[in-house]
């Protein structure tokens, strides 16, 4: 094959991780100038700060009434184990599995917590178990949208209202991408530093009123970090949800999750947010329409990620190497990408399939993408040659 001259055009940010993912366009460390710095986070200030990012996210999201939003520590991890420990057990389980976290939570329900009646649905990465089998009468464990396999759920529809258990949705990377129906979601968890671009470190953590029913109603067996406490004798903790965190969080965080709920307010709320990701996904979608060598990896169109867009090596004599010289292949194209500063931290999740993974959340610039995709031909073309001498 003739192998495409250099691209002369490079992303202006070529920062395509899945996490932490790009800044918000315009973003500077002039923008933390206001942070509560060198005070205590329990100051009226310093609390006042935490309400208001708890608000602006409530109002950003459309939640209905009765639901609480919290900071707590650990990242979207953190949020989703704190659920875990302090709702599950009451009854029986169905965990859904098809991407690297998804099979974590399951490992964490069955080997750590040790709950007995779980039931697993698992798929391989590119696919979604049977959505049709899943039991609602049982607390239902799931990821909306698979980061590390660029699948989601295609919507809420196949939860049904009148469920008896509670639905843990951990939405880390579609929440402010994809519409979430909060009447089909009881706990969902997220952290600041993917669609919006935030820093680490902090998770938010979602309860609809059916999970504070179920919080002030059963105590687990099994004791609780006090991390994990939500509940203060029998009664939802409220302070945890009016800006009281559990431990200390970094107020130069929270100022910059501050910044980053202020631009997305300005780029039209979520629905706006939402489009950006559409059509970043879009750019990349077109792309893979028409290039012979790469696909994505999941395999229905109404499942594909709008966020981490997972691709696969689909060229003939690629497919023909070992396991591990595909995976050196693939290896090759980023590392060209990243020496030439066109593209960062592409490569697929390290549990994933080898690959390539791209992220297209709100924060990413459409025109970045297409001056990614010529580039993206010209790396594979250069591996090609190389494998060929």
């Amino acid at each position: 094959m003739t192998t495409p001259a250099k691209p002369a055009r490079r992303p202006i940010n070529p920062r395509f991780s899945s996490g932490p993912c790009a800044k918000r366009p315009g973003w500077s460390p002039d923008a933390l100038g206001d942070a509560f710095l060198g005070r205590s986070h329990r100051a009226k200030e310093g609390k006042a700060r935490l309400k208001l990012a708890i608000s602006k996210t409530r109002a950003l999201l459309g939640l209905p009434e009765g639901f609480h939003v919290g900071i707590l520590p650990g990242s979207d991890t953190g949020a989703f184990e704190a659920a875990m420990w302090s709702l599950l057990g009451e009854r029986g389980i169905d965990v859904l599995a098809w991407e690297s976290f998804g099979k974590g939570w399951v490992t964490d329900i069955v080997k750590h917590l040790k709950i007995a009646d779980v039931r697993v649905l698992e798929a391989d990465y590119g696919a979604l178990p049977n959505l049709a089998a899943v039991d609602f009468s049982r607390d239902v464990v799931f990821t909306w949208n698979g980061t590390t396999s660029g699948v989601r759920v295609p919507d809420g529809r196949w939860i049904p209202d009148d469920r008896e258990g509670l639905t843990l949705v951990d939405a880390t990377s579609a929440i402010f991408a994809q519409p979430i129906d909060w009447s089909k979601a009881d706990v969902v968890t997220y952290s600041w530093q993917k669609v919006l671009g935030g820093e680490g470190a902090h998770g938010m953590l979602i309860l609809s009123p059916r999970a504070v029913a179920r919080l002030e109603r059963y105590t687990p067996a099994w004791p609780l970090p006090k991390l994990f406490r939500l509940t203060k004798k029998g009664k939802l903790d409220a302070a945890i949800f009016e800006g009281e965190t559990i431990n200390t969080p970094s107020m130069l965080c929270v100022e910059d999750y501050l910044d980053a709920l202020t631009w997305a307010e300005g780029v039209g709320g979520l629905s706006g947010l939402m489009a950006r990701a559409n059509a970043n996904a879009r750019v990349l979608f077109d792309w893979i329409d028409r290039t012979p060598w790469i696909c994505n990896l999941a395999l229905v169109p109404e499942t594909r990620s709008n966020t981490s867009v997972c691709l696969k090596v689909v060229d003939a004599d690629v497919l023909a190497l070992p396991e591990a010289g595909q995976a050196a292949f693939v290896k090759g194209i980023a590392q060209r990408l990243e020496a030439e500063g066109a593209a960062f931290d592409i490569g697929s999740y390290r549990d994933a399939p080898a690959g390539l993974r791209i992220w297209t959340g709100a924060t990413v610039e459409a025109s970045d993408l297409e001056a990614l995709t010529p580039w993206l031909d010209w790396a594979f073309a250069e591996a090609k040659a190389a494998l060929r001498i």
